[in-house]
């Protein structure tokens, strides 16, 4: 698969979303039906969309996903993986392993979305339903939405377009603005929001309440980046250590988690351990949105992430490159030994280490084929040189769980689930204040310390917040984005939170089996930069910079026109 830059990107979009995975990125089309002829039906505007779903998010999945929300955050330790340690380490480059892919990726999500959006409007025939042309629509825009909210996040200046014939004609053109591109993604969403059906049309597809669960994540971005009041263009903040965010947008977050909470149809599943269990993993009552993958699938369309994650071929199908790929020291600690203020005590998070890390003498039945002998981490093989594995999205062998294959575990990706969403609500509610005991707030977030058996609290901070999600979450691609839209008010506290961490540090005695730092480690560890603003945002890609020189250039501002949605038809 060649090497492509952003014009090519836009170029692969101009193709149908027939095209196999591995030819649409090669600037070719192998499967080219007659757009004039083909929106013929309902069913033929669903399948449109479908490939949304899966494979345009395929480079993005395999390793940026972790590699960078969690890498980057670190919650991952892995020393020898390229794909991570640059950016654990705080040395990435334009050129670094995983960043063109994921740039890359996320435009192929938005050409081909806005590829889709564009064919609906212009070639659906009469035959084709109002409700399936609409529908059709806000489902791209969901997916276009998202992608330009990770662009925002990652690069902040980037390029928005909505036609990608006309950037395949003009591809040397400057960035937008970080505000103007997390607007866009927010206006998609909000379109999404208002058009998608209150039921999913289909097993893994979104609805209008996942619409809403992704618009309390951007608004939280957006109260960060803008003074207050609906963004205008002249509202963005430039002080990012003044302390307090936009109150419209975080009152717009908290509406938007109330609206999918309340009115949607996700439900917490009974237990931790079944969200990342084989037989129970896919579309189950919490996922908000996954990328859906196939068992048994090869190439785009395939699980790949988890041979990076899995420890040996004992508890993974195949090819299995994680046995140096760790739990950071830090979150280790933050499940093991996290101390408390509100509570004054030290807790230890047991039920969802046990699911999301691998320690030593913890059983997992789960991962064996004998039920009268389960796997038992550190016993059944040898333990980690230098930490505890990772555990979440490893589910065993094919003899195990009857789905996976070579290089395709057969479970998707969570991109959002229920509990996200009620700490974005608990996150929003807090708002600028030092603590809230918000009854609401409160039963949303005991809801989920209940569920991981630790005890509950009475009111809420920050810095509860910001441990519960990174405990509940980890390993779920989302802990850098949290810390980043932190960054921008409280950019020092960020910066030096960064750079205090116990980053690139091995922490396991094969000798005692505990899980302790050595005692000649020195911080921040070996190889590690100490972490500027800068860090805050992703070099561009080299080649991207190579044919489009202006991208490195001041941002210009996007015209946007008129706004589709109200606040009156999102929340009333």
């Amino acid at each position: 698969m060649k090497k492509i830059a952003l014009f090519t990107i836009a170029l692969a979009g101009v193709m149908t979303l027939g095209s196999c995975a591995d030819d649409f990125l090669d600037q070719k089309n192998t499967y080219q039906i007659a757009q004039n002829n083909f929106f013929s039906s309902d069913d033929a505007v669903s399948q449109e969309i479908y490939p949304l779903y899966s494979y345009v998010w395929y480079m993005f999945n395999d390793k940026f996903n972790y590699g960078m929300g969690d890498g980057r955050a670190n919650n991952i330790t892995a020393q020898y993986s390229n794909y991570i340690y640059p950016y654990t380490n705080f040395t990435e480059t334009g050129t670094s392993p995983g960043l063109t892919d994921a740039w890359r990726s996320f435009y192929v999500v938005a050409s081909q979305a806005t590829n889709a959006i564009n064919n609906i409007s212009q070639y659906s025939t009469s035959e084709v339903s109002a409700q399936a042309k609409t529908q059709g629509i806000a489902e791209a825009r969901f997916m276009r939405g998202l992608a330009y909210w990770y662009l925002a996040s990652l690069w902040g200046n980037v390029i928005i377009y909505t036609n990608t014939t006309d950037l395949v004609n003009n591809y040397v053109l400057p960035p937008n603005r970080q505000t103007d591109a997390m607007e866009f993604a927010i206006r998609d969403m909000e379109y999404a929001a208002v058009n998608l059906p209150a039921t999913s049309p289909g097993t893994g597809r979104v609805n209008k309440y996942a619409a809403y669960g992704m618009l309390s994540r951007f608004y939280l971005s957006m109260a960060g980046l803008t003074t207050e009041g609906r963004y205008d263009g002249t509202n963005i903040a430039t002080d990012m250590n003044r302390g307090t965010r936009n109150q419209y947008y975080l009152d717009a977050a908290k509406k938007a988690a109330q609206k999918c909470i309340e009115e949607g149809p996700y439900q917490l599943t009974p237990t931790y351990a079944e969200l990342f269990t084989a037989s129970t993993f896919n579309n189950n009552s919490e996922s908000i949105f996954q990328l859906q993958w196939q068992a048994g699938a090869s190439n785009g369309l395939a699980q790949s992430m988890t041979r990076f994650l899995a420890w040996s071929t004992q508890v993974n199908q195949g090819n299995s490159w994680g046995g140096s790929t760790y739990c950071s020291y830090d979150l280790w600690e933050e499940f093991k030994e996290y101390k408390d203020a509100n509570l004054g005590e030290t807790v230890d998070d047991n039920i969802r280490r046990h699911n999301c890390i691998a320690s030593y003498g913890e059983s997992y039945p789960e991962l064996s084929t004998d039920p009268e002998k389960p796997y038992v981490y550190g016993e059944t093989e040898s333990a980690g040189s230098q930490g505890a594995n990772i555990k979440k999205y490893v589910i065993g062998t094919n003899a195990v769980n009857g789905i996976s294959v070579n290089n395709n575990s057969g479970v998707n990706t969570y991109m959002m689930r229920l509990a996200e969403v009620y700490l974005n609500y608990c996150e929003a509610t807090l708002g600028n204040n030092a603590s809230t005991t918000d009854a609401k707030a409160l039963a949303y977030f005991n809801a989920l310390r209940t569920r991981a058996g630790v005890k509950t609290k009475s009111s809420l901070t920050f810095e509860d917040i910001r441990h519960e999600f990174r405990v509940e979450l980890a390993f779920e691609g989302l802990y850098w984005y949290f810390l980043v839209r932190r960054g921008y008010y409280q950019q020092q506290e960020v910066v030096n939170y960064i750079n205090n961490q116990h980053r690139n540090a091995s922490y396991y005695s094969s000798s005692t089996h505990e899980y302790k730092l050595s005692d000649d480690y020195v911080a921040p560890g070996s190889g590690v930069s100490v972490a500027t603003k800068s860090n805050l945002l992703l070099p561009l890609p080299d080649t991207d910079l190579t044919k489009n020189p202006e991208l490195g250039n001041d941002p210009v501002s996007y015209d946007f026109g008129e706004r589709e949605v109200t606040d009156d038809q999102l929340f009333n």
